[in-house]
């Protein structure tokens, strides 16, 4: 199992970015996928969950209207749109997944949110 995250990068307060991560190693489709994100000196936190059929999504009650998560099962790709960012939503956001038990997590990419 592979996640490889991108999109990270610098933006104001107020902007928009929009995070991808590229999975592979396992039948993408069949599996539930999340972001995370962890501050410094915070706890890894969970941001938002897709289910494997992109039906159904949830969200931390702090970026609910603001981000989206969504999947292309056929690219095997699940992205994270963020808008409206705040200069203390800047972390390192990570993209996970949970197969045959294990817990699977990629590098991380680094979202700095600063005038």
């Amino acid at each position: 199992v592979q996640l490889v995250e991108s999109g990270g990068g610098l933006v104001q307060p107020g902007g928009s970015l929009r995070l991808s991560c590229a999975a592979s190693g396992f039948i993408f489709s069949s599996y539930d996928m999340s972001w995370y994100r962890q501050a410094p000196g915070k706890e890894r936190e969970l941001v938002a969950f897709i289910i494997s059929g992109g039906g159904n999504t949830n969200y931390a009650d702090s970026v609910k209207g603001r981000f989206t998560i969504s999947r292309d099962n056929a690219k095997n790709t699940v992205y994270l749109q963020m808008n409206s960012l705040k200069p203390e939503e800047t972390a390192v956001y990570y993209c996970k997944t949970r197969v045959l038990g294990w817990n699977y997590w990629g590098q991380g990419t680094q979202v700095t949110v600063s005038s």
